[in-house]
């Protein structure tokens, strides 16, 4: 009898435990489904150097691989508008991709900083003039992200915070580049690596801390990388690419997916 009553028991608790695990799992999933999520941003958000680009985003670039398109598919939020856009800087997010935000949005997502910054210039300069001229490009980047940027940043982030003020804002930086001491035997110097590295740590400090300020919640993508920068022996981001500059120096569909998607996923 004892054995019995301590069987049922047992069984009693375990269904409770499997019921309860089953309806988190439902609150979870309902939770997702009735988001409004706007993600908004730069190429690193839009997808530039994943492929298949929607036709209808014009010089946007908007991909089908992006991580806000991936998220988007395994969630299906209530809504979803993607405003990110390739070669936006702080003034074209608050001037153009805003629209969709509401009282009503609960998720918006953002990478932005780096074209104000200038790394794209900074690229530029390294790949085809000299270590000292690219190390001063890169410290010219620095003395930006020092002086002007945190303005602009603060700006975005209001802007947000004005026209959705409930929402969960998700701020993403950018990858390391480089795998130092990596397979790569051509092209840019250790020295210059190194000062690329380092300027976008540089970069990535600034955009968490003005996050932090506003509330936000910043997710470095420099763990997901590591191990995939270029001159890995399994990159995720494009390196050097004459036939299609613009997609230089940005993720991979597998960046994407591996990289910016978990850091995303795991802030929200």
């Amino acid at each position: 009898m004892r054995l019995s009553r301590f069987t049922a028991l047992s069984s009693s608790l375990l269904l409770g435990a499997v019921l309860a695990l089953t309806g988190a799992g439902a609150a979870q999933a309902a939770e997702n489904a009735a988001l409004d999520y706007v993600a908004l941003g730069d190429s690193y958000s839009s997808g530039v150097g994943s492929g298949s680009y929607d036709s209808a985003s014009g010089d946007c670039k908007r991909s089908t691989k992006a991580y806000p398109v991936l998220w988007k598919n395994a969630n299906a939020p209530s809504s979803f508008a993607f405003t990110a856009c390739s070669g936006a800087r702080t003034g074209d997010v608050t001037a153009n991709q805003l629209g969709p935000l509401s009282a009503a949005t609960d998720l918006v997502s953002l990478t932005i900083g780096g074209n104000d910054a200038g790394f794209a210039d900074v690229m530029t300069t390294c790949v085809l003039q000299s270590e000292a001229t690219c190390i001063n490009r890169v410290n010219q980047a620095k003395s930006y992200v020092d002086t002007t940027l945190p303005g602009k940043l603060d700006a975005v982030y209001t802007a947000i915070r004005n026209k959705a003020p409930s929402a969960h804002v998700v701020v993403l930086g950018y990858p390391r580049f480089y795998q130092l001491g990596g397979s790569c035997i051509a092209g840019l110097s250790e020295n210059e690596r190194t000062a690329i590295n380092g300027a976008s740590d540089y970069l990535n400090a600034a955009v968490a801390k003005r996050a932090a300020d506003h509330g936000y919640t910043y997710s470095s993508v420099v763990p997901a990388f590591t191990g995939h920068e270029i001159c890995s022996s399994s990159s995720w981001l494009h390196s050097v690419n004459w036939l299609n500059i613009g997609e230089s120096y940005h993720p991979t569909a597998a960046g994407q997916s591996g990289g910016y998607l978990p850091s995303f996923r795991n802030a929200v």
